[in-house]
């Protein structure tokens, strides 16, 4: 008597005599994957790579040079799309910048708030509770009116500036950290440098990424000198940073700049020299005191202004 003939397990139509030699099941040529010992299946390839490990960098993020710096180019359209939309809608701005507090009558008109506000003018901004603005600020600039350089408004070199900062850093960063840390870092950053305008100027509106932006360059060479890199053009880097944000300071909130820079120094230096045994747990624990403190700083300067 003859054997019966063996066909495919994923295509019983197709006679087949060779076996899979991880789980033994026959496979024909379409589902074969070349291994160093025979054949394995499809299924068995695909349990294997879920098995292998993936190599990361020392603050968590995927080793792989090839992966898309994602995030990186999601906000920039984020930050390109509501420019866009500042343009259409000028009001934008006056309802989500970052205000710390102010007074705004009926027709839009502000005033500068005064302690218990005024007769016929309503309170705003973050003493009124709106504490969306410590971070849609952030995705807000300056509209293409007012003082120029040159033949360019200066709110068209904003966020011009910014959104080439934000490609060149966060391509960068983000390789290193992975998406999420990466993500997280940016966001505590532009609140980082809402915060200390609260604190210190909680009179003045401001717009910009550039808090965030600031918090990038603290985390590049944070970075770099955990990396053990030359660190020789990092530090004329740096420097230039700092340079740029001494100068701006005429124009520009260097409160923002200052308080996204100390925060993303400190949120990378959480993410640099966690324990690799239990890393994920430290930088995530770390990133929610951090944000607790900032949290509790905002309650502190809303009280004091109430009174």
């Amino acid at each position: 008597m003859e054997a019966a003939a063996t066909t495919c397990y994923c295509h019983p139509s197709y006679e087949t005599y060779v076996s899979c030699t991880r789980c033994e099941r026959f496979i024909c040529p379409d589902c074969m994957r070349e291994a160093a010992v025979g054949h394995h299946c499809v299924e068995c390839v695909r349990e294997g790579q879920r098995s292998v490990r993936q190599a990361r960098t020392v603050f968590g993020g995927m080793a792989s040079r090839a992966a898309v710096p994602l995030v990186t180019y999601v906000l920039m359209g984020l930050n390109v799309l509501v420019y866009l939309g500042e343009l259409v809608s000028p009001g934008l701005v006056d309802r989500f910048a970052m205000t710390g507090a102010g007074l705004a009558a009926p027709d839009g008109s502000r005033y500068v708030y005064v302690d218990g506000g005024f007769p016929g003018l309503d309170v705003i901004g973050v003493v009124d509770g709106e504490w969306y603005r410590l971070l849609t600020g952030a995705f807000l600039h300056l509209p293409p009116t007012g003082a120029s350089f040159g033949s360019l408004p200066f709110g068209v070199l904003h966020i011009v500036f910014n959104m080439y900062a934000l490609w060149n850093l966060g391509r960068v960063v983000e390789q290193q950290l992975g998406r999420a840390r990466y993500l997280a870092l940016y966001l505590l950053s532009a609140l980082g440098g809402s915060v200390l305008v609260y604190l210190v100027a909680p009179y003045d509106d401001t717009v910009g990424a550039s808090g965030a932006v600031f918090g990038l360059a603290a985390s590049f060479y944070v970075v770099n000198r955990r990396l053990g890199r030359d660190m020789q053009a990092v530090n004329r880097f740096l420097a230039g940073f700092l340079i740029w944000m001494v100068i701006s300071a005429g124009f520009t909130s260097w409160q923002g700049h200052l308080g996204g820079l100390l925060t993303g120094a400190l949120v990378t230096v959480v993410y640099a020299y966690a324990p690799a045994e239990r890393r994920t747990a430290v930088q995530a624990a770390g990133c929610v005191v951090l944000l607790a403190v900032l949290v509790l700083l905002v309650v502190l300067k809303t009280s004091a202004l109430t009174g």
